[in-house]
């Protein structure tokens, strides 16, 4: 092999297969994250007693309960999830050259989801299930849905990563706008959190009609995860004002021929899913906030949520050859 020669391996791609697995894997996880939101609409945290990871202290579960059914499968599939983004991070590893960066994001996902398993087990150990109305179930569930998030962020960005056919190595690709793509994240995050609360307010204190929800949302007297409700759909509006000024300067600076990739339909996407996410979350209002809908809503913002953290990816890491 002359000195001039590039190594065969250098040009290797992950393959068809691997990348519909990345896919696959992050659709099946914000499928558990949708059965996990069920278990805390439905209160049936504390289906399976405080033991973990058993439950009730055994495997199999003999004239269970609906809760405890509920509560169980949601501990099945999380288990499953972890071999999944266990054998994510081996394939992308065997797949992959040496620098890739989904090999990172895969890192990272593994780790997101050992914190999620323990972050879950002492959730059941410190009884912050079901109706508990400890001060520390709310703190706890905004850490909770923050590594959940983040979980999905890097699940997304492995994804993304072993898609690209360029920028996709380390020491080739060049940081963009930083700030912009790091605030962006910053206040998803944020509206993710109160969103959060938001549905355990709904779930401890329960409105009984549209006018007692409103009247309680601003009274003194309410509960502070009652007050702190009409925070949710304000943080949600300003973030969406930055959001559309993220999206026309993505789309603009694909019509000047700024950026690697033409993200006008991934901006089109996200700018649908967030007008779909407002009705969503005015028909949660109206209706007062039913299970179904609870979980429609969540779905969509983890869709939204994973269109963003790509399109921040494609925005912000580019390739040196973009430059």
């Amino acid at each position: 092999m002359s000195a001039t020669a590039v190594p065969a391996y250098v040009h290797r791609h992950p393959s068809p297969a691997l990348r519909r697995f990345a896919w696959g894997v992050l659709a099946y996880f914000i499928a558990v994250i949708l059965w996990g939101g069920l278990v805390r609409a439905t209160g049936s945290g504390a289906g399976c007693g405080n033991h973990w990871p058993l439950c009730n202290g055994t495997v199999l579960q003999h004239s269970a309960r609906t809760d405890t059914m509920i509560e169980f499968t949601h501990r099945i599939s999380s288990g499953i999830s972890f071999f999944s983004v266990v054998a994510l991070l081996m394939w992308t590893f065997a797949g992959t050259v040496r620098g890739h960066l989904a090999r990172a994001a895969a890192v990272a996902a593994v780790a997101f989801t050992l914190i999620e398993a323990a972050l879950g087990a002492f959730l059941v150990k410190l009884g912050l299930t079901a109706q508990s109305r400890s001060p520390l179930r709310a703190p706890y569930l905004a850490l909770h849905l923050t590594n959940t998030l983040l979980l999905l962020a890097a699940l997304a960005l492995t994804a993304h990563f072993l898609g690209r056919n360029a920028g996709y190595l380390r020491g080739k690709v060049r940081i963009a706008a930083p700030f912009v793509g790091i605030t962006s994240l910053v206040i998803v995050l944020v509206v993710g959190v109160t969103g959060s609360l938001a549905a355990l307010g709904d779930t401890l204190f329960p409105p009984r009609s549209l006018g007692a929800a409103l009247t309680q949302d601003f009274s003194s007297t309410s509960e502070w995860l009652v007050r702190w409700r009409w925070t949710h759909p304000t943080v949600a509006f300003l973030a969406s004002v930055f959001l559309i000024w993220l999206l026309v300067g993505a789309a603009r600076q694909c019509s000047h021929g700024g950026s690697h990739w033409d993200n006008r339909a991934l901006s089109a996407l996200v700018l649908i899913l967030l007008a779909l996410q407002y009705v969503v979350g005015i028909l949660d209002v109206a209706f007062l906030a039913p299970v179904w809908l609870q979980i429609v809503h969540l779905l969509g913002a983890d869709v939204l949520w994973s269109a963003i953290v790509v399109l921040t990816a494609r925005l912000t890491v580019e390739p040196v050859e973009a430059s």
